[in-house]
């Protein structure tokens, strides 16, 4: 199949002979090559096959929450090649650099192979003699200072502009700082930015999550609480008169969580979820005062033919009858309560 649509048209019009004649545009093949190079793209008897731009260089960068929270700049220092000044790019000296006779300055060796009646199988690997370069540069004639590789080796430092509300993984691009090549553009720099973890608080998109301990009295007649901010400001949060938080109920601050990427002025919200601590027993004089502070108990009739049984502590690991319990969902929620979805505003 002829993939060029010019070269296929001859082809429609003229079969093989038009082509081995060059067609209109004159300067026919030298050889069979020629004619399976242009079938298969041109990869035989043309000049080097090569990529059109070099590849990206990618490297990560871990930064702080509060690096995310309030931007910054970073510097990064980095290797890349760079195109040698003493031969511009050449490897040796002018006249010196002759075409690999091997793979015809291709920089692959390709074997064909017929397998049946008009069927052949092409088989490519990089060239032995010159290593993929397509030429080749006798040891007296190389650069001194690039060895022949026609590049060197720099040391580059990137300032890295972390803007305000960026997300893990997010890329930064530095357009054309790749490595540099003879006869390539060069890729790009492409920094990933790695999010560390943070001791209080986690990100959900552009809410900050954080968890709150209070003890039973705080739970039950009020508290305030003083929380430091990524910026390292302040907040007092402060239950309403009369309100109970229930364990591991959800409430939050609006405008106190991660501003938003490219609109830093609006931030997310602060999500805190409450942790209840209870007291590990209660003395027995006090029991009479605080049923006088809290609801009455509900009464219950106990049947006469009801059996006493005695509460005891569950073990994480086993569930009734010693067993280890059977689903892992079940032990989640032995251990750690069904999740509460529910978000109020303070």
């Amino acid at each position: 199949v002829l993939a060029d649509a010019e070269k296929r048209a001859i082809y429609d019009e003229g079969g093989e002979a038009a082509i081995k004649k060059g067609g209109t545009g004159g300067g026919g093949f030298t050889s069979p090559m020629d004619l399976f190079d242009m079938f298969f793209g041109g990869g035989f008897g043309g000049g080097r096959r090569r990529e059109r731009r070099g590849k990206d260089l990618v490297h990560q960068l871990s930064v702080t929450l509060e690096e995310i929270y309030m931007g910054g700049v970073r510097k990064l220092a980095l290797q890349k090649s760079i195109i040698c000044d003493k031969c511009e790019g050449r490897g040796g000296k002018k006249g010196s650099i002759e075409k690999c006779t091997t793979c015809r300055g291709t920089g692959v060796e390709t074997k064909i192979q017929q397998v049946a009646m008009g069927i052949v199988q092409h088989f490519e690997h990089v060239c032995r003699s010159c290593h993929g370069q397509g030429e080749l540069i006798a040891a007296k004639d190389r650069c001194k200072n690039c060895g022949g590789k026609k590049t060197v080796r720099e040391r580059k430092i990137l300032e890295v502009h972390v803007e305000k509300g960026m997300r893990d993984g997010q890329k930064i691009v530095f357009s054309g700082e790749g490595d540099q090549e003879p006869d390539l553009q060069p890729g790009d720099i492409v920094i990933v930015l790695d999010e560390k973890e943070h001791p209080t608080f986690k990100r959900s998109r552009d809410d900050l999550i954080m968890t709150m301990h209070l003890q039973l009295v705080e739970a039950l007649c009020g508290f305030q609480k003083v929380v430091k901010t990524l910026d390292e400001r302040d907040l007092v949060i402060t239950s309403l008169p009369g309100e109970v938080i229930k364990h591991e109920s959800l409430k939050c601050v609006l405008g106190e969580g991660m501003p938003q990427y490219k609109n830093p002025f609006e931030k997310g919200r602060l999500i805190i979820q409450f942790v209840v601590v209870f007291p590990e027993s209660i003395p027995r004089e006090v029991i009479p005062s605080l049923e006088l502070c809290l609801p009455g108990r509900q009464q219950v009739t106990v049947p006469i033919d009801a059996e006493e049984c005695t509460l005891t502590e569950l073990e994480p690991d086993h569930g009734r009858g010693g067993h280890r319990f059977a689903h892992e969902d079940e032990e989640e929620y032995y251990m750690h309560g069904p999740r509460v979805q529910q978000c109020a505003t303070s």
